[in-house]
């Protein structure tokens, strides 16, 4: 892990209009609704994949037995079930997420492993509709980069917070060190006929992996003690093609972007991929590089 020092400053997102934000959350509800059930097919392999990088972030969110835990965009559930195993029974996990049907996962999944400190809430991350004050640590995992206007989210995870209480969210860190996303973008966009994006544009992967951009909006939205430390998450699967298979049962903008072409189109651009994807093929099997930012705060 490398803690990073990067100096504080404003943050720069531009805030999307009301009738832009609201489409584009309406538009990720239905594509996770759809992918859903998929996304939760992989959960073995997102679980090995993060087990550290989210052990890591518990820790630095001061998560403890009989603590009350708020999960914002907890998907299906996977780290859910670390928490609730965590806090223990004198302890509970409220699990939040924008797309009913990959919260009902994680509510089945909790019961399927007799956890029942788990509760579950549909809710905008950037509008929580919880008791202020309510929980003695918060956690985002994998969900901030995609919310329009990230800084709404954490303020809504400050008042949810106890004084003194612990948060710690996870997000991919700069495109270099994620090239395995910023080659699905590049491609993605040459075969749709689209000009490169900026990766750093609010709602994307890659949105917060500026430096120091995530220790400005913690400290905007009245955080203390903020850090950020930057962890290599490797992906260990055994081809190419199975990444894509997962890329594929998710609702990443790799699916939007190539929703627009032809079957035939879409299909040309995925073995484009697949061969430049390669190259990160090993004797052990593929490996794609990641490194994820893990920003720890109190309030």
């Amino acid at each position: 892990m490398t803690v990073l020092s990067a100096p504080v400053s404003a943050p720069a997102a531009t805030p999307a209009s009301a009738s832009d934000k609201q489409a584009f959350k309406s538009a990720v509800r239905a594509q996770w609704d759809r992918s859903a059930t998929g996304w939760n097919h992989h959960t073995a392999a997102i679980h090995a994949w993060l087990r550290q990088p989210t052990e890591a972030m518990l820790d630095m969110a001061g998560i403890a037995p009989g603590a009350a835990v708020l999960d914002v965009a907890a998907g299906a559930g996977d780290q859910t079930l670390d928490i609730a195993r965590r806090v223990g029974p004198t302890g509970r996990v409220l699990a939040t997420d924008l797309s009913p049907a990959i919260l009902a996962l994680a509510q089945h999944n909790a019961q399927q492993a007799g956890l029942h400190n788990v509760q579950t809430l549909v809710a905008d991350g950037e509008s929580l509709d919880v008791a202020p004050a309510g929980f003695d640590a918060v956690v985002c995992r994998l969900g901030l980069m995609f919310f329009p206007e990230p800084l709404l989210g954490l303020q809504g995870m400050h008042r949810a917070l106890r004084p003194g209480g612990g948060i710690c969210t996870m997000v991919f860190s700069r495109p270099d060190r994620n090239p395995c996303i910023a080659m699905l973008m590049s491609t993605a966009m040459k075969h749709a006929g689209l000009p490169p994006r900026d990766p750093f544009a609010p709602g994307g992967l890659l949105s917060l992996g500026k430096p120091g951009l995530a220790d400005a909006l913690f400290n905007a939205a009245g955080f203390q003690d903020i850090a950020t430390t930057a962890i290599d998450a490797p992906f260990h699967l055994p081809t190419a093609r199975h990444y894509l298979d997962f890329v594929r049962a998710s609702a990443s903008p790799i699916q939007q972007i190539l929703g627009r072409l032809s079957p035939q189109a879409a299909n040309a651009a995925w073995a484009d991929m697949e061969e430049r994807l390669g190259v990160f093929t090993t004797p052990d099997g593929w490996v794609g590089p990641n490194e994820l930012l893990l920003t720890a705060a109190r309030r």
